[in-house]
C-alpha cells in the first residue's frame, strides 16, 4: 500500500513539515503527563467523534494547543487520501496552528483504505506520538474506523485507555449550517476541484476517494461539459441538481453518523462526553468557549490527571481560569440524556 511517509508514523504536518512542539508564552508544561497510566497500566488517547461539520477539527486543534505536546490522528475516511482538499473539507494549513497530522492527505487516492488499514497504521502513529511524551488525540467522522480500532483492534485495545467526546448539534441546526458550507465551498472551488479530478473514462465510484461526497454528484454536470453539446443553460440546471443532491447526502450522512454514534455509546458511554455545540451554530459568541472547551478542558483534566479538582494553571489564550470554573460547575449537573439529540 502507497502511504507517503514512513508508515504512516511521522506526522503529515498540514503540507509542509511544521514543528512537532509549539509551545505558547503561559501555557501548562506537561512534563511526563501522558505516561500517567490507569490501573490497567495503559497509555491515554483522546477520541474526538461527531457528525459531519460539527467542529471535530476546531476542538482537536484546541485540545492539541492545551495539552502541548499533542498530534492529531485524522480519523476520516476520505480525509486520508491525497487530493480534493475542498471536497474532503482537510483542514488547512493556517488552521493546524502548528498541530501536526497523521494520516492526512497520505493515501494513494485511487486505492481502498480499510477500517484494517486504519488500525495499523493509526496504531503505528500513536505509538510514535506516546513514545515523544506526546498526547494522541483521534479525531473524525468515520465511526466505522474508529470502532475497529477501539473495539476490535486487540493491538490498540490491550495497550490504550479512550476518553471519547462526542462534539453534538442539534440536527435541524446542524442541516442548515451544512447546507451553508457546500455553498462556502462551491464558493472556494468545489467545481474546479472535482473537474480536475474527474476522469469521462471512469464510471465507477465505488472505490478510494471517488466515493467521496462531492465527487458522484458532479457527474452527470462534467460530463455534459466534457461532452461540448449541450447549451449553457442545461449545464447549469445539471451543476444546480448536483449541489441540491450534495446538501442532501451531507445531511444524511449525518444522519447517520449520529445514529451509528447511539450505537456505539452502548459500549462508550462510561467513557463518553456529550458536548452540546448547537449554540455555537446559532451564533452566540462566546459558546464555543462556554459550552463546548471549557467543559472539555475539565473532562480532560480529570482523564489525564486521574483529579477531580480543577487546574491551577490554564494556558493562555485558550480559556480562562474562570470558564474552567464555570465548566466545573456544568459538569456537576446531572448528566444530558443521550436522546437529547434533535
Amino acid at each position: 500500500m502507497n502511504i507517503s511517509t514512513s508508515a504512516c508514523a511521522c506526522a503529515c504536518a498540514c503540507k509542509q513539515e511544521l514543528p512537532l512542539v509549539s509551545f505558547q508564552k503561559g501555557s501548562l508544561m506537561m512534563e511526563s503527563l501522558f505516561h500517567h497510566r490507569n490501573n490497567s497500566n495503559k497509555d491515554k488517547v483522546v477520541v474526538i467523534m461527531g457528525a459531519t461539520g460539527a467542529g471535530k477539527t476546531k476542538l482537536a486543534i484546541d485540545v492539541a494547543k492545551h495539552f502541548q505536546p499533542a498530534e492529531i490522528v485524522n480519523s476520516d475516511k476520505m480525509q486520508v487520501y491525497k487530493g480534493l482538499d475542498i471536497t474532503t473539507n482537510k483542514v488547512t494549513e493556517e488552521e493546524c496552528g502548528g498541530v501536526p497530522h497523521h494520516l492526512l492527505g497520505t493515501v494513494d487516492p485511487y486505492i481502498n483504505f480499510s477500517a484494517n488499514d486504519f488500525c495499523r497504521y493509526a496504531t503505528l502513529a500513536i505509538d510514535s506520538i506516546v513514545e515523544k511524551n506526546g498526547l494522541p488525540i483521534i479525531a473524525g467522522g468515520s465511526n466505522s474506523y474508529l470502532d475497529a480500532l477501539v473495539n476490535h483492534y486487540p493491538e490498540f485495545r490491550l495497550r490504550y485507555q479512550c476518553c471519547f467526546l462526542w462534539v453534538d448539534v442539534a440536527l435541524p441546526v446542524l442541516h442548515s449550517s451544512l447546507q451553508a458550507r457546500v455553498d462556502r465551498m462551491i464558493e472556494a472551488g468545489q467545481v474546479n476541484d472535482v473537474r480536475d479530478f474527474f476522469d469521462p473514462s471512469v464510471t465507477d465510484y465505488t472505490k478510494g476517494i471517488r466515493r467521496a461526497i462531492g465527487v458522484p454528484e458532479f457527474d452527470d454536470f462534467l460530463r455534459a461539459e466534457a461532452n461540448g453539446r449541450l447549451d449553457e443553460r442545461t449545464k447549469q440546471r445539471l451543476l444546480q441538481a448536483a449541489i441540491a443532491r450534495l446538501k442532501i447526502n451531507n445531511c444524511t450522512l449525518a444522519n447517520r453518523q449520529i445514529q451509528k454514534i447511539h450505537r456505539l455509546h452502548a459500549f462508550w458511554k462510561r467513557n463518553m462526553h456529550r458536548l452540546d455545540a448547537t449554540e455555537v451554530f446559532r451564533g452566540s459568541r462566546d459558546a464555543w468557549r462556554d459550552h463546548v472547551l471549557a467543559k472539555t478542558l475539565i473532562i480532560l483534566h480529570k482523564f489525564l490527571y486521574g483529579e477531580k479538582k480543577t487546574p491551577h494553571v490554564v494556558p493562555a489564550g485558550i480559556v480562562s481560569a474562570k470558564d474552567v470554573i464555570a465548566a466545573a460547575a456544568v459538569l456537576s449537573s446531572p448528566p444530558v440524556a443521550m436522546a437529547a439529540t434533535r
